[in-house]
């Protein structure tokens, strides 16, 4: 499992056509927005057909974000059981 947070910056004034824009992409959930600030929380976590950084790609791509800051990132990738 991957998943991954981000801080999308853009115009609050954008914000009714970008967040359809943004659920359309596979994986990214919005949790949070604040139009005083024009910023979107949001998840983007993997799925069966595609990986956690083509999302991040296509919302940083998405028309009317300004920018987005990685926020936090998990992989499970590399982690083994271990028998005690």
């Amino acid at each position: 499992m991957k998943i991954a947070s981000l801080v999308v910056k853009a115009k609050p004034e954008h914000f009714p056509e970008l967040k359809p824009a943004l659920l359309a992409i596979p994986g990214v959930e919005i949790h949070g927005e604040s139009a005083d600030t024009g910023q979107l929380i949001v998840t983007v976590e993997d799925g069966e057909g595609y990986a956690v950084t083509d999302s991040i790609l296509a919302v940083n791509l998405a028309r009317h974000v300004l920018s987005i800051t990685l926020a936090y990132e998990y992989t499970d990738e590399g982690l083994e059981l271990q028998e005690a």
